[in-house]
């Protein structure tokens, strides 16, 4: 039986009600352009990700596999663009008409995609070779797509978690998030499922009760991951960034305090990426409230990452989070008075609310970091290297696993070339392969119930 053929898809046109409402010839040239670094196949990619929001899947060779023949048009008429959509997922449409939330999505990604193409990568008024060139690109970005907001008090939090979380894990999120939105936190993930969706699920409830009329749920997405993690439907502030280091960037700019939920590796890599820009000497001094959260069920789970972190980074690194197990109100407490601390640092260092300038990000964690096999094998893995550049090493290592279980590019890399070799020294490597023993052993690479080959082979 061909399963291809019994999905339901829907063709139909679309216009912009709040984004991107006309383009240049130029710009949808560049948009329909099928050649070998043209826009278009990161286009329909990208909105087949969007129209694929609440459907079951983190493997984006899958999901393309399985809408080979999706394909999406930007046309030009007199007083704007519309999309001309063909065979996409039926999910997107109720009674034939395409949900409103994912449309706005669609016409965010159009916007992102041609931004960051003819401002960004092709303008000479960024280098991107710089540290202050990436940081100044990552604010454009952000502000173009409207994501900084001027003239509010800082109240945004940050949540970071797997997307193929248990049941239990889930709920939680949802109730720690109901907990934030009390106090008045609206909330930012990376826009999709599991963590990332349960704290705005919580907050939403919290906000109408508490009768908030401005609620914010910003999504932030990068091109490679977006089909495993597609945005689900609350997000209402869509930013795709060009890759994950200046979604990384973007995360703790303008994030007020971070969250974290039980996750596997991409929430790991994330982890390792804040803890080695708050170990720069230059940050030691600046607040920024750090919180590791989960239900009893996930005790095991933090207590393997904090020994990691131990052992890996020491114990400097240990003293810039506080974990709470099971209890979501000390959470969200200790999330509004770090928040306090941190609206009282900026006032007086007269830095900005909506975007963290102060804080110092070592160009080894701005530069994008291709996972091939060769990047792999070369990286550092020891302890002769100041602390927050092992962070950036470990990091990568985690990035490279996340490319090769759920990233196109990532996994069609792992058939052609077989799995990544991960090598240094044993003080780092053992732990390394302790801490990924246990997410294989908690279902914590995959989706639940669907089978993990592992895509690397750590070499003592």
């Amino acid at each position: 039986m061909n399963l291809k053929s019994n999905i339901e898809k829907i063709s139909t046109v679309i216009y912009p009600d709040r984004h991107l409402t006309f383009l240049s010839k130029s710009e949808i040239s560049r948009l329909l352009d099928t050649s070998q670094g043209g826009l278009y196949r990161l286009m329909r990619n990208c909105c087949l990700a969007v129209l694929n929001s609440g459907n079951d899947t983190d493997d984006s060779e899958a999901l393309l596999s399985q809408y080979e023949d999706f394909s999406v048009r930007v046309l030009q008429e007199e007083r704007g663009i519309k999309l001309e959509i063909n065979n996409a997922p039926s999910t997107a449409f109720v009674d034939g008409k395409m949900i409103r939330g994912i449309k706005e999505h669609l016409f965010s990604v159009l916007r992102d995609i041609v931004y960051v193409n003819d401002e960004i990568i092709n303008s000479p008024n960024f280098d991107l070779d710089s540290s202050e060139g990436i940081t100044d690109a990552v604010f454009h970005i952000l502000r173009n797509a409207d994501i900084t907001k001027y003239g509010t008090d800082p109240r945004l939090v940050v949540c970071w978690g797997g997307h193929s979380i248990s049941r239990d894990e889930y709920e939680y999120t949802k109730k720690t998030g109901y907990e934030l939105g009390l106090r008045g936190i609206d909330i930012c993930t990376g826009c999709g499922p599991g963590a990332m969706k349960g704290p705005m699920k919580g907050a939403t409830i919290a906000h109408a009760k508490q009768r908030f009329k401005v609620s914010r749920y910003v999504g932030m997405s990068e091109p490679g991951i977006i089909a495993a993690e597609a945005p689900n439907p609350i997000v209402n502030d869509l930013v795709i960034m060009p890759d994950i280091e200046k979604r990384l960037e973007g995360f703790v700019r303008i994030g007020h305090g971070i969250i974290v939920f039980p996750g596997g590796v991409g929430t790991a890599e994330e982890i390792l990426y804040l803890l080695g820009i708050l170990l720069h000497p230059e940050n030691q001094d600046i607040p920024f409230p750090l919180v590791f959260t989960g239900p009893k069920s996930a005790e095991a789970y933090f207590q393997q990452i904090d020994e990691f972190i131990g052992i890996t980074l020491g114990e400097k690194a240990k003293q810039r989070y506080k974990i709470f197990v099971d209890d979501p109100v000390s959470t969200a407490r200790e999330m509004k008075a770090g928040i306090a601390e941190v609206r009282d640092y900026r006032k007086a260092k007269e830095d900005a609310y909506y975007f963290n300038w102060s804080l110092k990000i070592d160009h080894e964690f701005q530069k994008p970091f291709s996972p091939t096999h060769e990047n792999v094998s070369k990286l550092q893995l020891d302890k002769n290297q100041p602390v927050h550049l092992l962070a950036a090493n470990l990091r990568r290592v985690f990035s490279a696993i996340v490319a090769g279980n759920v990233k196109e590019e990532g996994i069609s890399a792992i058939k052609q070339y077989g799995k990544f070799k991960i090598k240094g020294d044993a003080e780092i490597i053992e732990p390394i392969d302790e801490l990924l023993k246990s997410f294989v052993a908690q279902q914590r690479m995959k989706l639940p119930g669907t089978e993990y080959i592992p895509c690397y082979e750590v070499i003592k």
